[in-house]
């Protein structure tokens, strides 16, 4: 009954912090699994019962340690409305790792032959501004702004809205899918498997965002806008593509 009492409380929290509903599932899963492995009770916990749960987690990789960190944290502050000064709260170092992109003439070829116009659209839209997964699939009819030519992405990361450009190509291929389909919402599906039955096993949906930012960056877009249509907060975030771009590697004159 304690328990259900305390997830009662975060769950209340989420709503009044204003957290996503995605981070809220997640927080709560493993706040359950926290308290589900506890054997006395929530109030008599202290910090070394958090710290020494935190120290045997088995993590299966960083974004997990830092999801399990911040769940656990959340309780401790929020649901306990303890001070958490006394439980080491450390974030691990990100992993460094280069995104991997798909050769664009590669990624073209595949979609101009494809027949099925939802999963056309769907890799089409989503390579050709970078688009997330979660904005996909929540894309509406009135977020495509054909006068402007513009594609308003609502509630994406972070909560926040943007605008990205909208081209001729992907407004006739959506106006094609329209008058076939009267859809009442944009088309999204199973994104990774769409990417895999047409691109290869080995690609990834998000893999088309990395590729989009890393093309535009060849063309010669600034990166200021590149990051700006990404979404990113930091612009050492949009400077990763730097690091993958092929033209811009090609142009170094190395010395031997």
């Amino acid at each position: 009954m304690l328990n259900r009492k305390i997830i009662k409380i975060c769950e209340q929290k989420f709503i009044y912090l204003n957290y996503s509903n995605r981070t809220k599932d997640i927080y709560i899963h493993y706040i359950k699994e926290f308290l589900s492995s506890i054997n006395k009770q929530v109030i008599h916990l202290n910090s070394k019962d958090f710290q020494s749960y935190l120290d045997n987690y088995k993590f299966t990789s960083v974004s997990q340690q830092n999801q399990v960190i911040n769940a656990i944290r959340f309780l401790y502050k929020f649901g306990l409305e303890k001070k958490y000064d006394k439980v080491s709260f450390k974030r691990p170092k990100k992993e460094k790792k280069l995104p991997k992109v798909i050769d664009n003439d590669f990624i073209l070829e595949k979609i101009s032959k494809i027949e099925n116009l939802k999963h056309k659209a769907i890799l089409s839209i989503t390579y050709s501004v970078g688009l997330r997964v979660s904005e996909v699939i929540n894309l509406k009819i009135e977020d495509i702004d054909s006068k402007r030519m513009i594609i308003h992405i609502k509630n994406a990361k972070g909560k926040k809205d943007r605008i990205v450009p909208l081209s001729q190509t992907i407004l006739e291929l959506l106006r094609t899918y329209f008058k076939e389909y009267r859809p009442t919402e944009y088309p999204s599906g199973s994104c990774n498997k769409i990417v895999k039955k047409y691109l290869g096993e080995q690609y990834h949906i998000h893999q088309l965002r990395h590729s989009c930012f890393t093309h535009l960056l060849e063309s010669g877009t600034d990166l200021r806008i590149i990051q700006s249509i990404a979404g990113h907060n930091s612009s050492k975030t949009t400077e990763i593509y730097t690091h993958v771009s092929k033209k811009l590697l090609n142009k170094v004159v190395l010395p031997i």
